[in-house]
């Protein structure tokens, strides 16, 4: 019996070891981070949790082709660039037009697609060319080619964060034309009888990927890919394919625009939120904003009070200098520079060398950046606090630690509750901007279902709907705790 039990532990055993081994063998494959602005169809758009289009697919083969595993981020147009220089991403891929001062900065791979730059107005617009457009309100997407045509050639435009936007601002009226890329034009248009492209085009141009110039080792390997893709007719394949998909899309969309006004917002309505799910988009992305404002708020109140302690007991015993330095340094830096501008710092300098959850990113840049006011209104309230408190504390032979801690931070908790709730609000709305880091948060929802719908009035109105709601639901659980404070009193 003995015997048979020591065999099975043996076998048992072998096992294991050979489970192990075969575990160990396998290497996981290197991950290739392709970073796009999912705004750009037929090129790039969401599809359900996916990010497709001809970009994603023609990446997606030559990852594959090369054995690597892909991750797609989605974020805004201006900080593609940035992402693969600082190594944040090994390839931009959003339709990015080759141009000399963008090849300073990055590789560009051999272009697949010859493309241009044209102009939108609506059908009775007074605008027939280019030279008409002066002296016009012209809206552009911020840091594309077209933006850099109208600025140089024409006049300065209204940037908007992407395509679909500055259509939108078209068709409301706010503005005359719009210059966007040629693709997505034709997509915008057939969806909107109201506007037309003008015959002729402002500028033609090449998209390319960019890839970082400490990465030739991949530039070489994407270029080769793509002349393999290109010669065996993929590639076009590939275009073919995304174009007819959205031309068809346009056209089932339109349909579903006619009727009366009740009809209309029905089908606008199943459209925006019903269709694929799309309400699924503003659900991800408020889970997200709940996420990022709740542990940033910890934070900040953690940073605000030490900062307020630090700085309310040197102005009161004259001690603690160096702390209080670097206290009023961190002030005057964080609440002098905008919070977008710190959340870029943050994610592409500090964090530029590292692989960091981006959801932990935006935590570390709006908790420092909340903790800077909730110190001065936190401050506020203690130096509110009537001196003689303090020296009556003291005179019961409380310590200085145990005064502030019994008789002074309560009192000012209850003074400054109105000013920190106001500041929760603002914090939980200065989330907006984590679309920079392609952090997919309650407002990159709204702008998801835009460029996948066109349509600027639903999913605006529903995403200010879901911000109204917090706020309403914070500030009567504020006034609530007011009230309870008072009645202790």
């Amino acid at each position: 019996m003995k015997s048979e039990l020591k065999n099975l532990l043996a076998v048992g055993m072998f096992c294991l070891l050979a489970l192990l081994g075969t575990g160990c063998g396998q290497e996981k494959a290197p991950k290739l981070v392709m970073v796009t602005n999912a705004a750009f169809p037929p090129f790039e758009y969401v599809e359900g949790k996916k990010i497709d289009g001809i970009d994603p697919a023609i990446i997606r083969l030559i990852a594959e082709n090369l054995g690597f595993e892909l991750e797609i981020q989605d974020m805004n147009f201006e900080s593609l660039i940035a992402a693969v220089q600082s190594g944040k991403a090994d390839i931009a891929a959003a339709g990015i037009t080759v141009t000399e001062e963008r090849k300073k900065q990055v590789l560009f791979s051999m272009p697949y697609v010859v493309t241009k730059q044209v102009i939108i107005v609506k059908k009775d617009s007074p605008i027939s060319n280019s030279a008409d457009l002066k002296n016009k309100r012209i809206g552009v997407q911020h840091g594309t080619t077209g933006d850099m045509y109208v600025t140089k050639n024409i006049q300065e435009p209204e940037r908007y964060a992407n395509g679909p936007l500055a259509v939108a601002a078209l068709c409301a009226g706010k503005l005359d034309a719009a210059v966007i890329d040629g693709e997505p034009a034709e997509v915008f248009v057939a969806q909107r009888p109201i506007l037309k492209i003008l015959p002729e085009p402002l500028t033609a141009e090449e998209y390319a990927f960019a890839i970082g110039k400490h990465n030739p080792e991949l530039y070489s390997k994407v270029n080769s890919e793509l002349a393999k893709l290109k010669n065996s007719g993929q590639l076009d394949e590939i275009i073919a394919h995304y174009r007819q998909t959205h031309s068809q899309n346009a056209a089932q969309t339109q349909a579903l625009d006619k009727g009366g006004l009740w009809e209309q917002l029905r089908s606008s309505f199943e459209i925006n939120f019903v269709k694929d799910q799309r309400y699924l988009y503003l659900w991800r992305g408020f889970i997200v904003t709940l996420k990022v404002t709740f542990l940033a708020l910890i934070m900040g109140i953690v940073i605000g009070f030490t900062v307020a302690v630090i700085r309310s007991a040197a102005d009161q015993t004259g001690k603690l200098k160096l702390l209080n330095l670097f206290c009023r340094i961190y002030l005057t830096v964080i609440r002098g520079t905008p919070v977008v501008v710190q959340l870029l710092i943050i994610y592409f300098v500090i964090f530029g060398a590292v692989d960091v959850d981006k959801v932990v990113v935006a935590v570390i840049a709006f908790g420092i950046n909340s903790g800077a006011y909730v110190a001065e209104i936190i401050r506020s309230g203690i130096m509110s606090i009537d001196r003689g408190q303090m020296e009556a504390g003291r005179s019961l032979g409380l310590s200085y630690a145990q005064t502030m801690r019994c008789v002074i931070l309560p009192q000012a908790f209850k003074n400054v509750l109105p000013a920190l709730g106001n500041e929760f609000i603002v914090l939980l709305k200065e989330t907006s901007v984590s679309g920079f880091i392609a952090l997919q948060d309650l407002t990159k929802g709204g702008d998801i279902i835009r460029s996948q719908t066109y349509d600027a009035f639903l999913p605006l109105i529903a995403v200010a709907l879901i911000y109204l709601a917090v706020v309403m639901l914070l500030s009567t659980l504020l006034n609530g705790l007011e009230k309870r404070l008072k009645k202790n009193e």
